[in-house]
Parts: C-alpha cells; structure tokens; sequence
C-alpha cells in the first residue's frame, strides 16, 4: 500500500516516536494528578514535552504550551476562548472548518467576520486581510492551504496589521516542515496538530501562546490543582487544560519535536523534491489539471477531466494508492478555485521517489472512457 494522504494523518512515524509511545503505554500513570513517584515522573516527562515545543516553535515559556487533543482543539480554544461579542475577526477563503465553523459560531452571537479572497498565485491575500484588519480584534489564517499546500507570508502580514490586533495561525499542515518561530512571526497563537507533519501519534495537538494572549476556558473540569476553588485557575497551562491528559499522545509529540529539531531542513528540501517531480509528471498529462505548486508540505492537489475526484480516489484506492478526494473540510477554498472537488496527493518525508514514479504510472493507465 503506498499512502500518500499524510495531510490527512501521518502514516508512518519514525521509530524514536513508536519507542516512546509504548514506552509511555506500559508505564502509564495520570500525569500531575497524584503524589505518588510514577505519577510525578509522568509529570516531568510532560513537563519536558512543553519544554521541547517551546523551543521548537521559538515560545517565549513553557507553561503557554497547552496541550490538546488535535489542531481543531487548539483552534477553538484560541477563537472561542479569546474572541467574544462586538468583535470583529478577519480570516481567509483557504481555511478549513476547524476555523470557519467556530467563527460562524461566533457570527451567530455578534461577532463581525470577513473574508479576504485568494491572489493572483492562489494564495490567501495578506494585503486584502490587512485592508480588512484595520480594526480588528483578530486575524485568523492558516499557515498553509490543507487544499493546495499555498501559503502566505506571514512575516509580512504581521508587518501590516495594527500592533493590538492578535494573529491566530492554524499550522496543521505547515507545522513539523516548515521552521515556525512564533516570537519572530509575531504570531500571538499557534495551532499544532501533532498527527501530521510533528511525527506524533493520533490523539496529540497543542495550542502555543504568546505572552499577551490569554483565551479564557472553554472547557472545565480536575487539573490537579487548586481543587478547592470551583473556578479554573487563573495560571497557564492549567487554566486550558482539563481532565485527564492523553500522556502517551503528549510523549510521542515532544518525541516528534525532538526528532525534526535536527532533520527539519532535510525534510523540508525532500518534499519540496518529491512534490515537484509529482508536479512536473502530472503536467504531462493532458487530462490532468494541476492546482499546487511545488511546497514543502507535500500536498498536490488535481483533478482529472470528466471524472469525479471521488472515482479517481476509488480507481487509485482499488490499485493500493491512498489519496483524497473531495473538499477536504474547506468549501470556502474550492468555492475559490471553481472546484466542486479536488484529488489531494499528500506525501511525507518517509516516501520515495519509486512511490512517485507508480503514482504516475497508475494515472496514466486510467481507462480513456473514464476522463
């Protein structure tokens, strides 16, 4: 089977994250919530998970690195915790539900919400967002489309938004390939999703602060501490996380992060090789319609001339290739590109140009009655 939806989920994990997951599994115990010594080392091995994704991610402490479930936690947590009635969010046409639902959430109580369009090149248009901004609360926009794998200029955007206006990034498909430094991009929230490009296990996600960012809780419950008061407390990251935390989930993250801090470039300079030659391969072929550039995501989004995209995922399934197909969780973004449905070839840095090369070969053999 060669898997090529790693947009979706990470297929494969390196080993250091296999080993460390289990290792937490058979040694698990509920992290902070006992005095006991397996509980407390559980502790300081989450504890030492938030210190190697504030370093990863360039975070000013450790104690803003809260962590979720997945991206779209993180993602609700910021917009529903930190955005509240009369004011106005500013967000794009590339980004997926877990940022539209939440603010059509919000529209329905009182918060204004705009769109800015795509450029020219297909990307989300960081001047229209700013023209948009001007009194804003906050901008909310992905890193990189989970579509096309196009990606704005955050550093720049920043550089054109009011100071007071907060920037809430959605990184589930540029987090783990590209470098993020949330200090020098000025980004005031970070969404991680843990599953995909981090090398974590399902189940793993964070949400990274910055120092003046402080979303109020949207969920309420055991932290641990100060259990005699019936509010959440007032101090990070126990005032965003409650209940049991996920500690394997969480071990296999920090494993993730560790792991990339030394190969992140390598990876990044592969994908954006094997994307290409993904690329430069598709626009051979004349019924094929390609809506990616090369990126370092991996992702390829195409569709195939009178045929559903969901019947090419099934041709290309019924071979032993994985893609998707369809809106990817993001109808504002094909509204965009007149698409009623794309093909989403997502590659990760453990697949191979061999991979590629079937791909290709496997789309070419397409019956001619079927496009």
């Amino acid at each position: 089977m060669i898997y090529f939806d790693n947009a979706a989920t990470g297929g494969r994990k390196p080993d250091e994250v296999l080993t460390a997951a289990v290792a937490a599994m058979r040694a698990c115990a509920n992290a902070g919530r006992s005095g006991h010594a397996l509980s407390l080392a559980c502790a300081e091995r989450v504890y030492a998970a938030r210190c190697a994704l504030r370093d990863f991610f360039g975070a000013l402490s450790a104690d803003r690195v809260i962590f979720t479930k997945n991206c779209t936690e993180a993602l609700n947590i910021a917009i529903l915790g930190g955005i509240g009635e009369g004011d106005k969010v500013v967000t794009t046409v590339a980004e997926h539900n877990s940022v539209l639902r939440p603010l059509k959430h919000l529209s329905e109580r009182g918060v204004r919400v705009r769109y800015a369009p795509l450029d020219r090149s297909g990307r989300p248009d960081i001047r229209a967002v700013a023209d948009l901004a001007a009194d804003a609360t906050a901008v909310v926009i992905t890193l990189a489309s989970n579509v096309t794998g196009a990606a704005p200029d955050i550093f720049a955007l920043r550089r054109m938004l009011p100071q007071k206006t907060l920037l809430i990034c959605d990184g589930a498909q540029a987090c783990g390939h590209e470098k993020i430094d949330i200090s020098a991009l000025g980004v005031d929230a970070l969404a991680v999703a843990g599953h995909k490009g981090m090398l974590g296990m399902q189940g793993s996600g964070a949400l990274i602060l910055s120092p003046r960012f402080s979303p109020s809780p949207i969920m309420f419950g055991g932290t641990g501490s100060e259990s005699y008061d019936l509010n959440m407390p007032d101090f990070y990251p126990d005032r965003l996380e409650a209940g049991t935390l996920s500690y394997p989930a969480i071990v296999s993250l920090g494993e993730g992060a560790l792991y990339l801090s030394t190969r992140l470039y390598e990876h990044r300079d592969y994908l954006v090789y094997l994307t290409n030659s993904l690329i430069c391969a598709l626009r051979e072929m004349p019924f094929v319609r390609i809506y990616s550039a090369p990126n370092p995501y991996g992702i390829v989004a195409f569709d195939v001339e009178g045929m559903p995209s969901e019947a090419v995922e099934g041709y290309l399934s019924e071979k032993g290739i994985c893609v998707r197909a369809g809106l990817h969780c993001a109808p504002l973004m094909h509204g965009a590109l007149s698409s009623s449905g794309l093909v989403r070839a997502s590659l990760s840095p453990f697949n191979t140009k061999g991979e590629v090369e079937y791909f290709i070969k496997t789309l070419s053999e397409l019956p001619e009655n079927a496009h």
